[in-house]
């Protein structure tokens, strides 16, 4: 079971509660620099750098830790609409070089409408995944010139180029890795002709094994093969019992109106994968952890106030890594994790859980001694 181990670097602010400013920070440039230090110190493969005009440019930030870290990968937004494909290529070759091969990217089409039209692109749904696929084959096009020393000549619906090129290649040949989440058709069938990875977020252990069958089904159609990611949020504990007391306290703050005022916003998204996520707390109804735990330690309760992904997997570390190994057995090979707040949280999953998953126990994690400071046996 090799894995690749993400964390999330929470651009928009984090917090000690959902929903709540009490026990909230500000995610500024010192914060995210020990979340980036941290993350790669601890082993995890990579980070995730969320998109939108809730929080900061991904690829400012991904750039103001590339000489801070040393072997952290870095998945990084490209959307189409906002970037021409060939500025696009160019970000991404010149990233790739200077990181010396640490970049990813998470192609995103965008689900809310509103956001959409304030960059101003008022593409219809479908507009959008045709633009995204002529975005993505230029993107690659363009990218393969810095090898083969061609020109690209294109002029699609939405794109088009004269003799575009690539001075300077990227290190990843042909190309960094492309990931990209999405639970329509449209999603789906772009996803299955494009990409690399596909990404979902935490859904019941039967509804990824659903769309990872499917998603097969469609590449294979197209002669292609594609890898499968999981997003979650974790919660693990020495023990299960502290592990959902943690859970129950992340959510103690929240309060009904704020529930209600989120998923009035929530409600309106036109993202299939938005509504299935809402779905599992019943619309914001939810409350208890019957209600809530919707698979065996796969609990929504994030979502009774957060956008995206709104499930975590709750329990002590063998537990963790049991409902990880379900994901596993149906082919995917990348998580990419997050906990509140998320400096701690990500020093707990990995002083918990790193030990019990193969290749992810760094020797630097453990302290020959003194322990905490106290004098012990073989101390003195």
């Amino acid at each position: 079971m090799s894995l690749n181990i993400y964390w999330f670097i929470p651009t928009f602010g984090d917090s000690r509660y959902i929903g709540s400013r009490e026990g909230s920070r500000v995610t500024d440039l010192d914060y995210i620099k020990q979340l980036g230090v941290a993350t790669d110190t601890l082993g995890y493969d990579g980070v995730l750098i969320p998109t939108g005009r809730l929080c900061e440019d991904p690829w400012i930030v991904a750039t103001s830790l590339l000489s801070i870290t040393q072997k952290l990968k870095f998945l990084v937004a490209l959307r189409p609409g906002l970037l021409q494909p060939s500025l696009a290529a160019r970000m991404t070759s010149s990233f790739d070089r200077l990181s010396n091969g640490r970049l990813a990217i998470n192609l995103v089409v965008g689900g809310d409408s509103t956001e959409l039209k304030g960059d101003g692109i008022y593409h219809t749904s479908e507009e959008r995944y045709e633009a995204a696929g002529e975005f993505v084959d230029l993107w690659k096009d363009i990218l393969n010139t810095g090898f083969k020393k061609n020109f690209v000549n294109f002029e699609g619906k939405h794109y088009k180029v004269t003799d575009s090129k690539l001075l300077f290649p990227s290190v990843q040949n042909p190309h960094p890795p492309l990931f990209f989440g999405g639970s329509s058709e449209e999603a789906r069938d772009l996803a299955a002709q494009k990409v690399d990875l596909y990404i979902t977020w935490g859904e019941k252990p039967a509804d990824v094994k659903e769309k990872i069958e499917d998603l097969r089904k469609r590449a294979a159609n197209y002669g292609r093969e594609l890898k499968f990611g999981v997003r979650l949020h974790v919660i693990v504990r020495e023990t299960e019992e502290k592990a959902w007391e943690a859970a129950e306290e992340l959510i103690s703050k929240l309060d009904d109106e704020t529930i209600e005022q989120a998923h009035k916003v929530l409600n309106n998204r036109e993202s299939v994968g938005q509504k299935r996520m809402t779905a599992l707390t019943n619309g914001g109804k939810a409350r208890t952890r019957e209600e809530l735990e919707i698979s065996p330690n796969l609990w929504a309760g994030i979502g009774l106030a957060r956008e995206g992904c709104a499930t975590a997997l709750v329990g002590d570390p063998k537990i963790v890594v049991e409902r990880i190994k379900e994901y596993a057995d149906m082919g995917v090979d990348t998580f990419v994790f997050s906990g509140y707040p998320h400096l701690e949280e990500a020093y707990r999953f990995a002083e918990l859980v790193f030990p019990l998953l193969p290749g992810k126990v760094k020797e630097n994690l453990i302290q020959s001694g003194p322990f905490g400071g106290v004098l012990g046996k073989g101390t003195h």
